[in-house]
């Protein structure tokens, strides 16, 4: 824990002497839509290019509300009376790329995409574990694009996408957490304000390891992002269209510390940070540096 608390009065120091140490004219600021995906002809870098996709960062020390101390009982051949000792503390990471596969599809205007995210739950301070790792969720992606500008209020809809999506822990059963979706993505701008409204269809799935996640995590994602000079915020918000009191918030804030090296504070309320957690409500607080946003 000693360690652990060094860590932590490290990245505040570091932060609250970012404004002094940055130097601004080095910095990236948050991408557009166009930057994002590649949509007007000015922004073109063809196929095949490994570049990042969702936020890249690591935090170094993440602490949870509520453990979740054993998975949830499934019914039928899913259930488990596993019991297992974790902190409350933890680090977690996560890293995101995607690729065009080809360009110009569909009359010259649609891009084919591949994408990939992984986030991991990494118990490094709890020896009694051996260290090990908690939860690792992988995330494949085809993602097929479409520019567009249409005006609405006072920004535009920049972009149209359709997404194959499989999500899984890559556990065995009885811990063994996947589902599939077809979600569409439109991704909208107003002034230096993106935002990205994602409703999905969870495709059927006769071996359901993780029964009404749809009720719990929700079947749409708004993603909201904006920066002020460096300093940028972005949040993710999941919902259900059928219910109102679950679902889940994540509230990011990235700041310069010295160059190119950027601050991540994380907060994050509700159901399903992981799929093994699909169905557990919690508190958690992360802190740490991000490498890549939107």
């Amino acid at each position: 824990m000693i360690k652990l608390y060094k860590v932590l009065v490290f990245l505040f120091l570091i932060s609250s002497s970012a404004f002094s140490q940055v130097d601004y004219n080095k910095l990236i600021i948050r991408k557009n839509i166009s930057q994002q995906w590649e949509l007007d002809s000015i922004d073109k870098k063809g196929t095949f290019r490994l570049v990042s996709y969702r936020p890249i960062y690591f935090a170094a020390a993440r602490w949870s509300s509520k453990r979740n101390e054993a998975p949830f009982d499934e019914s039928g051949e899913f259930a488990t009376d596993e019991k297992n000792i974790f902190n409350n503390i933890e680090t977690k990471f996560q890293i995101s790329f995607k690729t065009k596969l080809f360009q110009g599809l569909f009359f010259g205007t649609g891009d084919l995409w591949a994408g990939y995210t992984q986030k991991a739950h990494w118990q490094v301070y709890n020896k009694k574990l051996s260290r090990a790792f908690r939860e690792l969720n992988y995330e494949p992606e085809i993602i097929l694009n479409f520019p567009v500008n249409i005006d609405l209020f006072q920004g535009k809809i920049r972009t149209f996408g359709i997404i194959l999506n499989h999500q899984s822990n890559g556990k065995d059963i009885p811990t063994s957490r996947s589902w599939n979706r077809i979600i569409l993505n439109i991704g909208y701008e107003f002034n230096n304000w993106t935002v990205n409204f994602r409703p999905w269809y969870r495709m059927p799935d006769t071996e359901d390891e993780n029964p009404g996640i749809t009720r719990y995590v929700g079947d749409a994602e708004l993603e909201l992002g904006t920066h002020f000079g460096k300093h940028e915020f972005y949040t993710i918000i999941n919902h259900s269209f059928s219910t109102f009191e679950k679902g889940n918030i994540q509230l990011n804030y990235v700041f310069p510390i010295h160059g190119h090296l950027r601050g991540h504070a994380q907060v994050f309320h509700g159901y399903g940070e992981t799929l093994i957690d699909y169905n557990v409500s919690q508190t958690t607080i992360g802190i740490g540096v991000s490498f890549a946003n939107w």
